[in-house]
């Protein structure tokens, strides 16, 4: 016992300073090549293989095991069961963890409306796809079994149909694939991210699916699109037909589908309800995008918004204003917001363990094999029990013939151990009849069991014949699974849910709604505020408010339809529309323009002009005493854009900013005392925006130029002296005569 406590005291003592523990801090090289192969690779593998990428029958790993144990646990029939309990026992096949698990569950319940045609009936609140904020309830609250077409995933499995394997503790049997009786690959949309690929696969209606795997089986060359018109979605909605887009997804896989919302108008609220909505988008995401267009100033024709989803289904409520048309509405929001939102298709499916991205008639192909497979299977699975079932009979009919001799056989004979080589010997069977015959009640030793197993033997070879019949003939086994499609088209497809929309109305998002035209008045402050007042409310209204050492430096006179061009410190230039900013009063302050315009950290506005129409010229004039002549056409854009750079030039700092719609006389002014009278006729206009522009005021040194501003009949006494023939030029001291309240900028 001291010896024991002395070792223990000895391994819990610390490592001294100089122990190491051996190759610890050492660097070692190796090929970075050879390490992705060692350590990534087998988890990129997995991930594919295990668990992102859906296989032939149409299930990943996660959804197979799931639908199995609930199959075991008898969930076909019957009633609900917890949730919970569904969970746990599916950890025998899944040990990832159960919430992981239970999200599976989720996603293919009724209750969530992810799938077209979901396999799980569930009772409870299980969320709804197309929430975020429609959380589903823990699983110990909800219950679930599997759904009536969950029948068809597991017809005939244990006929040996498919392969079965290990689960990952080796107490159970798990199937590799399930015999799916119809082509679930297609009917359901699945989505799953791997390492350096994904799969995206949209859903398609099962009798439309049906029928045209059944055209395929007869005819190998047949058209696709013939048959299956178009992805349907749970959601309902359109699809907006594109036949180009549609034959590329059916020959390559790849491709994208255009859903569009549905909506109906209520008249007598004058409001649309939105009831459908693509499956690749939520309520919330297209509310937040509307709210966002409406704060923009983009969407005017919206007076509130209302997410009215409840247990009778999905409804966004959008209240209009006044004569506000909704289709036209509807077409803009179309444009703007995911009310109409693209499925991206990528038909990624593993075959044989390989990904492989195919089209549908390729992946329709395929399941055909696969279940060409599975019924040869089971027909010769079917085939081999009643071989062995004709073999003991035929054994027994031997016996039959002479039961009195197989009675004393068994009588005389002294050990039971002989009983069944004594049989063999006299009978002429082998040994595994001759166990069956053992076996048989003396109260079956009578004429009406002899006949009726005779009869027996007579049905087994017919059968037997025709089972042998089916492997034999290629053909025979396409028209049973043409008869299964059949006959799950009929029990399971139903109508159409997404419809199919062959013309539809694009909005130009040229053609802007109507602006209301109206007067109005504009006061521009110093410090960049905007207050826009009805011209027809200005006898109402008293003083123009501004903050505490703020002026109004700016009032224009304009209709509510013109322009806004508003120059910054940094070269650039904003463009509005003078209906983006809300009708005020002279009480309120107005609106802060950079912040309207969501201009840059610090830029701030130097000028803002009105626009009719874009005819006339930008003046520029620079401290060096240098003007740019630009041609106001050049900040006009096809697309709205809302900024433009270089919209002067910044080589030098500048002195004044004027937009004139025609030539006319300005007043330059430097700080050196003179003044000079120019014609802008006199220079030449440039389409560049960011011209240095020609030489017109010369300076002396330590002087610059340093306002502008347009020339007043009278303002000069004798205004001569002010003009000059040839620039540049040096311009002019006034006098005392001159008019000095002009002089100011």
């Amino acid at each position: 016992m001291a010896r024991r406590k002395k070792e223990v005291e000895e391994v819990n003592q610390p490592l001294a300073d100089n122990v190491h523990i051996q190759g610890a801090g050492t660097v070692k090289d190796e090929r970075i090549v050879e390490t992705l192969k060692e350590n990534f690779m087998p988890y990129a593998m997995s991930v594919i293989i295990s668990r992102a990428i859906p296989e032939i029958d149409g299930f990943k790993p996660s959804h197979r095991k799931l639908l199995y144990t609930m199959y075991n646990m008898g969930l076909l029939s019957g009633g609900t069961i917890k949730s919970a309990n569904i969970v746990g026992r599916t950890m025998q096949l899944n040990p990832h963890g159960d919430a992981s698990i239970y999200e599976t569950m989720i996603r293919l319940s009724r209750g969530n409306e992810s799938l077209l045609y979901p396999y799980v009936e569930s009772k409870g609140n299980f969320g709804k796809a197309y929430s975020k904020n429609m959380m589903y309830a823990a699983s110990r609250y909800t219950e679930a079994k599997l759904a009536p077409i969950s029948k068809e995933l597991f017809e005939d499995i244990n006929k040996n149909t498919v392969d079965f394997v290990d689960n990952y503790d080796n107490t159970m049997k798990e199937p590799v694939l399930l015999p799916v009786t119809f082509p679930s690959i297609l009917c359901n949309v699945t989505t799953g991210i791997a390492v350096g690929m994904a799969s995206s696969i949209a859903s398609f209606n099962l009798k439309e699916l049906c029928d045209t795997t059944i055209s395929l089986i007869k005819n190998p060359d047949h058209e696709i699109s013939e048959t299956l018109l178009a992805p349907d979605f749970v959601g309902g909605g359109y699809v907006i037909y594109n036949k180009e887009e549609l034959e590329r997804i059916y020959s390559t896989g790849r491709g994208s589908v255009k859903v569009r919302s549905k909506y109906t108008y209520d008249k007598k609220y004058n409001c649309i309800d939105i009831t459908e909505i693509p499956p690749t988008t939520t309520s919330e995401a297209i509310i937040d995008k509307i709210v966002e267009l409406v704060k923009g100033n983009k969407v005017k024709e919206l007076s509130d918004i209302r997410d009215e989803t409840d247990l009778k289904g999905l409804r966004i409520t959008l209240d209009l204003k006044r004569g506000t048309d909704p289709d036209k509405l509807m077409a803009k929001l179309y444009k703007m917001t995911p009310l109409e939102d693209t499925f991206s298709c990528n038909f990624n499916v593993l075959i044989g363990g390989n990904p492989k991205v195919m089209g549908v008639g390729e992946i329709l192909g395929e399941w055909i094999k696969f279940r060409l497979e599975c019924v040869r299977r089971r027909t010769q699975f079917t085939l081999d029990k009643k071989a062995e079932r004709l073999h003991l009979l035929q054994g027994l009919e031997k016996i039959l013939l002479d039961i009195d001799k197989a009675i004393k056989i068994i009588r005389e004979t002294d050990a039971e151990a002989d009983v069944v080589p004594n049989l063999m010997i006299g009978f002429g069977i082998d040994k595994v009849q001759a166990e069956f015959v053992a076996e048989i009640k003396l109260r079956h030793l009578n004429r009406e069991y002899i006949l009726k197993r005779t009869k027996d033997i007579e049905n087994l070879i017919k059968e037997i014949a025709e089972l042998e019949g089916i492997l034999a003939s290629r053909n025979k086994l396409k028209k049973i699974i043409v008869k299964e499609l059949e006959a799950v088209s009929a029990k399971y497809a139903g109508e159409r849910k997404t419809q199919i929309l062959y013309e539809i109305e694009e909005f130009d998002t040229a053609s802007e709604p109507e602006v209301p035209d109206y007067p109005v008045t504009l006061f521009i402050s110093k410090e960049g505020y905007l207050n826009k007042i009805r011209t027809a409310n200005l006898r109402m209204s008293g003083e123009q408010k501004v903050k505490e050492g703020d002026v109004i430096e700016r009032v224009y006179e304009c209709s509510n339809k013109d322009e806004l061009l508003v120059f910054t410190d940094r070269a650039q230039v904003y463009k509005a529309k003078v209906d983006d900013f809300a009708d005020s009063k002279a009480s309120q302050l107005g609106t802060f323009v950079a912040t309207k315009l969501e201009m840059e950290p610090g830029e701030k506005t130097i000028y803002i002009c009105v626009i009719k129409e874009y005819k006339g010229y930008m003046i520029f004039a620079f401290e060096n005493g240098k003007v740019a002549k630009v041609d106001i056409a050049s900040y006009q854009t096809k697309t709205n854009r809302k900024k433009l750079l270089k919209a002067y030039s910044a080589k030098v700092p500048l002195a004044a900013i004027e937009y004139i719609p025609e030539d006319t006389e300005l007043v330059l002014c430097s700080t050196n005392g003179r003044m000079l009278l120019l014609n802008t006729g006199a220079i030449t206009s440039k389409t560049t925006k960011d011209t240095i522009g020609v030489s017109v005021m010369t300076q002396k040194k330590n002087h610059k130029l340093e306002s502008m501003h347009h020339y007043q009949e009278g303002e000069f006494e004798k205004e001569w002296r002010f003009r000059t023939k040839n620039l540049p030029a040096a311009g002019a001291v006034p006098g005392p005569a001159d008019n000095s309240a002009q002089l100011t900028f």
